[in-house]
C-alpha cells in the first residue's frame, strides 16, 4: 500500500505544479511560481504545521486542545524575550518551556479536574493574551523594551541551501544552484518546478530544516513506536487501554505537553525566524488555523502539512501584489471543478451542485474583476483556506475519546 501511494502522491504533486504553470501563462502572474513566493510559503507554512502536529499529539490523546493560539503567544513572547538576551536558540529552548508550561495548565484542568476541554482551551488563550501584554508592560516601564507591544531584535539564525541543487555555502565551497539556474529559463512547466523546488529548498533557516522534521518524525512516532500506540489507545479506547495496564493519565498528560510544546515553538519560529523580535498580535490566529489544517489533514501529518501549505501558498501570494491573487481565483476555480467530478463519480449529487455553484461564482468574479480591492486581497487567504477545506473535506474519523473525561475504572 505505501508503495502505491508515493507515485501517486508524486502524481499529484506534478499535476498541481502543471495546473499553475498553465495559470501563469493565462493570467501573466509570475509570481504564481516564483522563487521568493515558495520560499515565503514555506515560512509562512511552518508555524500552522508545527501547531497543526501539536493538534495532532493532543487529539490523539483524548484531549481537545483549542488552547494552541494561546500557547504559541507564550512561545512567541518568551522567544522574543529570552532570545534578545541569550540568543535566538536558546530563546526557541524558552518558547518551547513556555508552550509546554502552557499546556500544563491546559492538561491538569482538562485531565485531573475534568474541565470541559473547550472551555480550558478558550481560557488559556484569554490568560496567555493578557498575561504577555501584562509582562510586557513591566519590562517597558523597566526600561529593557522600547514599547509595551515590542521586544528588542533577536540576533538572526542562519540560512543555508541544499548543495549543488539550491546553492549554499559549506565550509567555504559555494555550491552551485542548478535550479536556479533552470528557473531563470522560464520554459514553461520546467522552469516552473524548478522555481518552485528552489524556493522550497533553498535559502532555508536551519530551524525550518528542523520544524519539516517533525513531520516525519511524527509518523513514526505515533504509528511506528510503543508510545505512540499506547497514546493513540488513550484517545481510542481508555477504559481498554487501561485493563492492558497502560496509564491512561501518563499519556494524556503526554500528548498534552508534546502538543504545548510543539505549539511554542511555532510561536518562537514567528519571534525569531519569521521576524527577528516578538510583536503584540503576532501570532494572529495561526493556532486556529493549525486546528483546521489538522481536521483538513483528517488527523494525520501528511494531510496537516499539505492543509498548511495551502494557507501559506495564499499568503505568500497576498504579500506579492494584487495580479497574483487575481490569478489564484482561477486557480480556485480549476480546484473546484476538479473537486466536481470526484464528487459525481462517488455519487455526491449535492455536494457537487454546491461545489459547482462556488465555481461558477468564483469564475464570474475572476472574469468581472481585473484588480481586487487591497481588503479583499489582505482576507484572501483566509477565504481560500476556508472555501478549499470545506469543499475538500473527507469524512474526519477523529479518536473516539476525543473530548470525553475520562476517570480511572472507567467512572465519570
Amino acid at each position: 500500500m505505501k508503495m502505491i501511494k508515493s507515485p501517486k502522491l508524486l502524481v499529484n504533486a506534478f499535476a498541481v505544479v502543471l495546473i499553475l504553470s498553465i495559470v501563469r501563462q493565462i493570467t501573466g502572474a509570475t509570481d504564481l511560481t516564483s522563487v521568493g513566493t515558495a520560499s515565503a510559503a514555506l515560512l509562512l507554512s511552518v508555524p500552522i504545521v508545527l501547531a497543526g502536529l501539536g493538534g495532532l499529539f493532543s487529539e490523539r490523546s483524548g484531549v481537545v486542545n483549542i488552547g494552541l493560539e494561546g500557547m504559541m503567544i507564550m512561545g512567541a513572547w518568551a522567544g522574543g524575550m529570552i532570545g534578545t538576551k541569550h540568543g535566538p536558540w536558546v530563546g526557541l529552548i524558552a518558547a518551547v518551556v513556555f508552550g509546554a508550561t502552557g499546556a500544563l495548565l491546559h492538561a491538569i484542568a482538562t485531565i485531573t479536574f475534568g474541565v470541559d476541554h473547550v472551555v480550558s482551551g478558550v481560557a488559556i488563550n484569554i490568560i496567555a493574551a493578557g498575561l504577555v501584554r501584562y509582562m510586557s508592560t513591566i519590562l517597558y516601564k523597566s526600561g529593557a523594551w522600547l514599547g509595551p507591544s515590542q521586544s528588542p531584535d533577536v540576533a538572526s539564525i542562519g540560512m543555508n541551501g541544499v548543495p549543488v541543487l539550491s546553492g549554499g555555502t559549506y565550509f567555504g565551497w559555494k555550491s552551485p544552484d542548478l535550479l536556479g539556474s533552470l528557473a531563470e529559463k522560464h520554459w514553461f512547466f520546467i522552469s516552473d518546478l524548478a522555481a518552485i523546488l528552489r524556493g522550497l529548498t533553498g535559502d532555508l533557516s536551519y530551524v525550518t530544516m528542523i520544524a519539516m522534521i517533525f513531520v516525519p518524525l511524527s509518523v513514526f512516532v505515533l504509528w511506528k513506536t510503543s508510545f505512540g500506540l499506547r497514546l493513540r489507545s488513550a484517545g481510542e479506547a481508555p477504559t481498554a487501554a487501561e485493563s492492558l495496564g497502560v496509564n491512561v493519565y501518563a499519556m494524556k498528560y503526554a500528548g498534552v505537553m508534546i502538543s504545548g510544546a510543539l505549539a511554542g515553538l511555532g510561536g518562537g519560529f514567528l519571534a525569531i525566524v519569521a521576524a527577528n523580535h516578538y510583536q503584540e498580535n503576532q501570532v494572529a490566529g495561526r493556532g486556529y488555523i493549525g486546528l483546521a489544517a489538522l481536521l483538513f489533514g483528517n488527523y494525520r501529518p501528511g494531510g496537516i502539512l499539505m492543509g498548511a501549505g495551502l494557507f501559506g501558498f495564499a499568503d505568500a501570494l497576498q504579500l506579492r501584489d494584487s495580479a497574483s491573487i487575481h490569478a489564484l481565483i482561477l486557480l480556485i476555480v480549476i480546484v473546484l471543478v476538479f473537486l466536481v467530478v470526484r464528487d459525481l463519480r462517488k455519487g455526491k449529487l449535492l455536494k457537487a451542485a454546491l461545489t459547482l455553484g462556488f465555481a461558477g461564482l468564483s469564475l464570474w468574479y475572476f472574469l468581472a474583476v481585473d484588480e481586487l480591492p487591497g481588503q479583499l486581497v489582505t482576507m484572501t487567504p483566509y477565504i481560500t483556506t476556508l472555501l478549499v477545506m470545506a469543499v475538500a473535506s473527507q469524512r474526519l474519523r477523529m479518536p473516539a475519546a476525543d473530548g470525553i473525561p475520562y476517570r480511572r475504572g472507567g467512572l465519570r
